[in-house]
């Protein structure tokens, strides 16, 4: 992703934030937001928020998961396919 593209001053923000949440929105671009020629905060979409936080979610849990297997802890994955396939019976037959 080429941010250099969208980094906005903070003036910019004050004077124009209806352009630049649109531009954001439109684009699925973040737009960097910098104070005295620094990056100090960032615009982005909710959809694209939304989407980022998820992916964060599914990384963690799959970090928590790797970690239960290092300590020798968790279900087999016989026994997790054993018990999603008599849920997914169950649901069929509901």
């Amino acid at each position: 992703m080429n941010m250099t593209a969208s980094i906005e001053p903070v003036t910019a923000l004050k004077t124009r934030s209806a352009q630049l949440i649109t531009a954001a929105r439109e684009s699925r671009r973040p737009v960097i937001i910098t104070q005295n020629g620094k990056a100090s905060a960032v615009l982005q979409d909710v959809e694209s928020y939304e989407e980022q936080r998820q992916a964060l979610l599914m990384l963690k849990m799959l970090s928590r998961g790797d970690q239960e297997i290092a300590r020798g802890e968790g279900i087999k994955h016989t026994k997790v396919r054993l018990n999603f396939e008599k849920k997914l019976k169950e649901m069929r037959n509901a």
